[in-house]
């Protein structure tokens, strides 16, 4: 039996939605971002992909430590909206769905959903490790992308 939940966030960055999108869509970058990443390599797109990668991550479970690699597909990277999903062995999916909108003031507003599918015996698992490394992702994002000789937004 499968499970599935979804979270979200939203990060502004003083930068232009084609930026973020660049950032964001080209997943050998998010090495930069995503703190458990350690290797991406790309791919030939497979059918119906834009882009196409395997990605390797590092993992914990209590004291053990371990390498898990999946595969991941841009399926749309518009300069508006970027739509990924990454699959991993036994049958989970990570869904990720970004929209971008220009604001005022050079801002940028990244609105992030994150879907997560997988097996009841290792969802509660992986939905605690996507959550927490996407939302580290989330803190590393506005940094990563802000323009340096720009003041930051007043909050």
């Amino acid at each position: 039996m499968l499970r599935s939940e979804t979270f979200s966030y939203t990060v502004q960055a003083r930068c232009s939605a084609g930026e973020a999108a660049a950032l964001l869509s080209d997943l050998t970058r998010q090495g930069e971002l995503h703190p458990l990443i350690v290797s991406v390599r790309r791919l030939p797109p497979r059918p119906g992909a834009q882009a196409s990668y395997t990605i390797s991550d590092r993992l914990a479970a209590g004291p053990l430590r371990f390498r898990t690699s999946y595969q991941a597909d841009v399926l749309i990277s518009e300069e508006d909206e970027i739509v990924m999903v990454a699959r991993q062995w036994p049958a989970t999916t990570v869904r990720n769905h970004t929209r971008l909108r220009g604001e005022p003031e050079g801002l940028v507003r990244i609105d992030v959903e994150i879907t997560l599918t997988a097996p009841a015996p290792l969802f509660r698992y992986a939905f605690r490790q996507a959550r927490a490394a996407h939302l580290a992702l989330a803190t590393r994002l506005g940094a990563a992308l802000d323009r340096p000789n720009e003041a930051p937004p007043a909050t």
